[in-house]
Parts: C-alpha cells; structure tokens; sequence
C-alpha cells in the first residue's frame, strides 16, 4: 500500500498536490518541522518529539490546529495506510496562506509518512568526516524548514568526501547541520548547550551514558574539540555516529573510539527494544 500525508484534516496520497503558492513557508521560509519513526512499530519518544514541535510552534507563534491525542490518532492512520511494519514521520507546520504575503492567519499542518531513512552501516563502524563552518543558526531552538547553507555547501561537501558541516562561530561549536555533537575526553561526555536545537537522541544518549560517564553540558571550543579523544554525533537518523576526520584534522587517531562504539551499542539495544 503507498504513504500517505495528513493535510488540514483531510489524508491525501503521498504524491497529491496540496500547498497553493502564497502559503508563508513558500513565500518568507516562514515555517518548521520535525521528524522522528517508528521502532517495532511504535513511535519513538513521541512526547518528546511533540513537546519540541509545540515549543517550535510557540516560539515561532504559530498556534497548532491539533492536540497531541489527536495527532497521534493521525499517525496510527497514516502507520496502517502505509503497509509498513516501520516508517518515518514528518510533521511540517508553515504560516499558512498570507493575501498580504507578510501577516499569519491559519497555519497550514502537513504530516507526512515517509520510508525509513536509508541506514549507514559503515559510518557507523568507520565514521565520518564533517567540514568546518562558520555559522550559528538563527533562532536554534527552533527546528526550522531553513537549510540554505546545507544545500550551499552540498558540492563542496561531496567534492570533499565529507558528510556533514560543522557549526561553528567565535571559537565556540554548536552543532552539524542536522545534528548534535559530543566530545569524549579521559571519560567525559562532553556537549554543548549554546546555539543549539535540543535533538531527542542527544537526550537519550545522555541517559545511557549517565551511569557510565562524567557528563558536561556547556560552552564547547573548537580547540577542545580538536584535542578530544573521540568526537561523535547524534540524531534520529544518524543514531551514534562517529566523527574521525574534521577537515583535515583527524579525531585522536583517526579512528572510531571504543568508547562511542560502547554508546552506539546500548542505544541499539534500547531502540531494539523499544515497545516491546
């Protein structure tokens, strides 16, 4: 059976044409959006995912035309339209039609069910490369439909066979593109809580690894980050990532440490078990 997608109270094939060309997000970039899957069949951290997008919602002041029982109503519909045992979600909230183009009168709520993101095993065990970026996003908390500077830098990032780009400005790291960062140093975990979108497996992460690490959440330099013992990444698609090369930098010795591989397992086990 094929995706479908929620659309202001009405569930559409997935390839149905829906937005009309004066909506805010099209017009001003004026929107945002979330996306998280299923594991077993069961969303993951749903609460959490919800209380980001309401707080993204808030800050953006755009007022959500559902509760978080309905919505999750929506995504059992959507779940068993699909046929899939596991599939993504994506929610896409815009400033909705503007006859003035400038002024919000309903926003326009978009969910989409989407075929799980494609996995990426050997980065997993060998790691990635991330570029250096100086940038900080506007309004971080704030999961915005704005990539501009991740589309800008998509030759440049294939061309140097990197993956991603790494946040950063005034001598202090933020973020990737799509992602959280931490560092691990004589056995502390170690990220940052400035200029940052709080992502739901940076949160899991933390909790796994509060029993085995001294954790440190603050102001994270780019000099500390370049002298780390092991540097990794998180999100829902990219799960526990290793980082080994920073430009031209390599991470301590250019390999995936233990200590992430360790963090990368036990975040496995849960989602591997997750609703069960």
């Amino acid at each position: 059976m094929p995706f479908h997608q929620y659309f202001n109270g009405e569930i559409f094939p997935i390839d149905a044409e829906l937005f009309k060309t004066n909506d805010l997000g099209l017009l001003r970039g004026y929107g945002l959006f979330d996306y998280f899957r299923t594991y077993n069949g069961v969303p993951f951290r749903w609460d959490d995912y919800w209380q980001r997008f309401e707080n993204s919602a808030k800050l953006l002041k755009l007022k959500l035309p559902l509760t978080q029982e309905e919505t999750a109503d929506i995504l059992a519909d959507l779940h068993a339209l699909s046929g899939e045992a596991e599939v993504a979600f994506r929610f896409v909230l815009t400033g909705g039609y503007a006859p003035d183009s400038v002024n919000v009168i309903q926003p326009n709520f978009l969910i989409r069910t989407e075929a799980l993101p494609q996995d990426n095993p050997a980065g997993r065990l060998k790691g990635i490369k991330v570029l250096p970026y100086e940038y900080v996003r506007d309004l971080p908390e704030i999961k915005s439909t704005n990539y501009v500077h991740m589309v800008l830098m998509a030759e440049e990032m294939k061309k140097q066979e990197a993956s991603d780009l790494l946040f950063y400005k005034d001598g202090e790291i933020s973020e990737l593109t799509r992602s959280n960062v931490f560092l691990i140093k004589d056995n502390t975990l170690i990220t940052s809580d400035q200029n940052i979108l709080n992502g739901i497996t940076r949160r899991v992460v933390m909790e796994l690894a509060e029993h085995y690490f001294k954790i440190e959440v603050r102001p994270v330099t780019y000099d500390e980050l370049m002298e780390a013992d092991e540097v990794f990444t998180t999100s829902t698609t990219k799960w526990v990532m290793p980082v080994v090369q920073i430009g031209n930098h390599h991470v301590g010795n250019g390999e995936t440490g233990k200590q992430t591989l360790f963090l990368q397992k036990l975040f496995e086990e849960l989602v591997g078990a997750w609703g069960k």
